[in-house]
């Protein structure tokens, strides 16, 4: 029989999504939650899993198309009724009837949760089934996977399952162009790790990761075949463009800066990496001055606010939820780190590399773009030192953190070569007057200044 998936609502009320790349192809057998496509909403780049075993039959739109929510997006051949048996009774096709009334009426299946509940009956976990087929994998990838020099896939691995890992991992194997199937043959029945993807990749001799800095464009004056370019404007970028217009046109923005010394924190991070116990955490500047903030913010709460019109209220959280601004080939994205004023630095290096590498991966959740209550952008990264950031809409406060340069400062009455950085600071003037944004960004600086400090604010 036939069955039509549409597309379901992938988040806060999203109308439509479009689609990235489609990873079946009609006639190709799927199984319950296998990944069918990737589609890239006005937030971000989403899964779609299977919510049938089956066939596929038709593809109703294209890649590169936009789908309404509710539409249908694929056909499938499902398995036909089961075999006819005795008779039923009339309470059993009075049951049945009911029944078939029920599963008209259930919703479409929302990302990542399979299949709707065929009963109420609590759902019994499915059973492992040790085999070595592994799962279908890509194409082009395995064509190009050295298997002569595979072993023989263990038992452990499990048909049609997609191997464990994490988002941030399967976006570090997808760069360097390993195949995570072939890396859980080797591993076995356990979370892949990035360790293991790097060992895989020196053992297969396959490429380096790509930099996370800005390739270089070449010009495209001299080669153009047409006078301009025209570039649709969907997706990320759209939803970036008229949030930052709502912000710009509704929040008065005020930005100061403010230069500081950061020599003691560079020593501090210095240190810190050849302390082997926290060898796995990345901590670098990006992490002292997300501290640094979290601790600031206690004591000028304005700037962790946020200004409700329709109730006439200003709503002040007792957590931080702290934006980290990320640049990604679709566009800026701000995902959250959920009550990060909790967080010791080691957890906020891991929590900010995750965030990271799921932006730039492109799989970052609705959910993790919503409800920010405080951002930082740095801009350092690209070799700026100060700007004037616009507000994320809803949030009374952005910190822009430029670059460390060394240059000659003054320090102990003497010139001295020091590393300096430049933080700006954009504020809602409904909600933040100058003298509490001034006292934010003075306690933010004095702590990059001299680490101690965090001992008085904590």
């Amino acid at each position: 029989m036939i069955q039509e998936f549409r597309l379901p609502d992938l988040g806060e009320g999203l109308a439509d999504a479009e689609i990235v790349q489609w990873l079946v192809a009609p006639g190709d057998t799927v199984t319950l939650n296998q990944t069918l496509a990737e589609v890239e909403t006005a937030k971000a780049v989403v899964e779609l899993p299977s919510p049938y075993d089956g066939t596929v039959r038709t593809l109703h739109a294209e890649a590169g198309e936009t789908v309404d929510v509710g539409a249908p997006l694929i056909a499938f051949d499902v398995a036909g009724d089961e075999p006819a048996g005795p008779a039923p009774t009339a309470e059993a096709a009075a049951d049945a009837t009911e029944a078939e009334a029920a599963e008209e009426k259930t919703p479409p299946n929302l990302v990542g949760y399979g299949a709707a509940p065929s009963s109420k009956a609590r759902p019994a976990r499915r059973a492992r089934r040790a085999g070595v087929a592994a799962p279908v994998a890509d194409t082009a990838v395995l064509e190009a996977a050295p298997h002569d020099v595979l072993p023989e896939a263990p038992a452990s691995v499990r048909e049609g399952e997609r191997p464990r890992s994490t988002p941030p991992v399967r976006a570090y194997a997808k760069r360097l162009g390993v195949d995570m199937v072939l890396v859980a043959a080797e591993v076995g029945d356990r979370v892949i790790t990035r360790d293991d993807i790097d060992a895989y990749a020196d053992r297969v001799g396959v490429g380096t990761e790509t930099p996370a800095v800005a390739p270089v464009v070449p010009s495209v004056f001299g080669d153009a075949k047409e006078r301009e370019t025209r570039i649709p404007i969907r997706g990320v970028r759209k939803h970036t463009a008229a949030a930052m217009v709502q912000s710009a046109f509704t929040a008065p923005h005020v930005t100061t800066f403010h230069t500081v010394d950061v020599t003691a924190t560079m020593d501090l991070i210095a240190s810190l990496k050849t302390d082997r116990s926290l060898s796995e955490h990345r901590i670098g500047p990006l992490v002292v001055v997300a501290k640094a903030v979290c601790l600031a913010l206690g004591r000028t709460p304005g700037l962790n606010s946020r200004w409700d019109a329709e109730a006439g209220e200003i709503v002040q959280p007792h957590y931080v939820d702290l934006g980290i601004a990320a640049a990604t080939e679709r566009g800026l994205i701000v995902p959250n780190i959920r009550d990060a004023e909790r967080m010791t630095l080691p957890q906020l290096a891991d929590a900010i590399a995750v965030l990271t590498q799921t932006a730039r991966s492109g799989k970052t959740s609705p959910a993790d773009l919503a409800g920010g209550t405080f951002s930082i952008t740095n801009i350092g990264v690209f070799g700026i030192d100060a700007g004037t950031p616009i507000l994320p809409p809803g949030q009374s406060g952005i910190l822009a953190v430029g670059a460390v340069r060394r240059m000659p400062w003054e320090h102990r009455g003497e010139i001295a070569l020091r590393q300096v950085m430049t933080l700006s600071l954009s504020f809602d003037h409904r909600i933040v007057d100058g003298a509490e944004g001034a006292r934010f960004i003075k306690d933010v600086a004095d702590i990059l200044e001299e680490p101690g400090r965090a001992m008085l604010l904590g």
